[in-house]
């Protein structure tokens, strides 16, 4: 062996025994709402950017994800689409509470293929949803459990549209897949996020959900009890002007004034 060579395979290893942890060694495993997707696949490679802390993403129904933070899956944060799935993991005792925060709003909108004949609709008391689906499918997440499915039923009961509309809904497992199922054709509407169309170009919107008409669309993010130090770090990005700028890109609002 070349003797430089041996003296730098030494130094090598003694700089690995030293300094056994890099920046790029560091990452957190963050569980969000599968309609955070876009937006925080570009927010995570701009913390990977600025930090060297690799973001592991898991993308799902918000139920899915406080399910198996219960069951103890490692997460460190946990961000979902609505309120209540948050209050559940909270009861669960695997989240610190004391880093909650309301991160995001958003907002609910019906959608149609692109191609759809379906006109823009005024959506409001006497909506018809029914008679505008025809003998289609309308596809939205599991009204018992997904958040989109559950403010998309608050929003047509009391606007009078659920009890005809209902046997026409094709549920999902998560709001994404609802949105590909309008995408292909295999449903003639859909209720999704407004963030989900914005993504997607094999939809168009054809109507808004007026805002009183659900409950308000939250997202708050939480560092769970068994988080690594950098969730903190981590999660004050999420609420920097950086973060701001692209969540509104893709339609979200942030419910914060920018933490920097």
């Amino acid at each position: 062996m070349n003797p430089l060579a041996g003296i730098l395979a030494a130094l090598l290893f003694l700089a690995g025994a030293i300094f056994p942890a890099s920046a790029q060694d560091k990452s957190i495993t963050v569980f969000a709402a599968a309609s955070m997707k876009n937006a925080l696949d570009d927010i995570d490679a701009a913390y990977m950017a600025k930090t060297g802390v690799k973001i592991v993403a898991s993308y799902a129904a918000s139920s899915a994800l406080a399910k198996q933070i219960e069951q103890g899956a490692p997460a460190d944060v946990f961000v979902s689409a609505d309120t209540d799935w948050m209050d559940y993991a909270v009861s669960k005792k695997g989240i610190d509470e004391s880093t909650r925060v309301n991160l995001l709003g958003n907002s609910i909108v019906l959608i149609a293929p692109k191609d759809s004949k379906a006109g823009t609709v005024s959506i409001g008391p006497g909506f018809d949803l029914a008679k505008l689906a025809g003998d289609g499918r309308i596809a939205t997440g599991d009204v018992k459990a997904v958040p989109v499915g559950k403010y998309a039923k608050a929003a047509l009961e009391k606007l009078g549209a659920w009890e005809a509309a209902q046997p026409k809904f094709a549920m999902t497992e998560n709001v994404r897949a609802a949105l590909t199922l309008v995408a292909r054709g295999e449903a003639a509407l859909g209720i999704v996020y407004a963030t989900d169309a914005r993504v997607e170009p094999g939809v168009r919107v054809v109507g808004t959900f007026p805002p009183d008409s659900h409950p308000a669309i939250i997202y708050p993010v939480v560092a769970t009890k068994t988080a690594k130090a950098e969730a903190i770090d981590y999660i004050a990005f999420l609420r920097s002007a950086s973060a701001k700028a692209i969540f509104e890109r893709y339609g979200f609002t942030l419910l914060m004034r920018p933490a920097s």
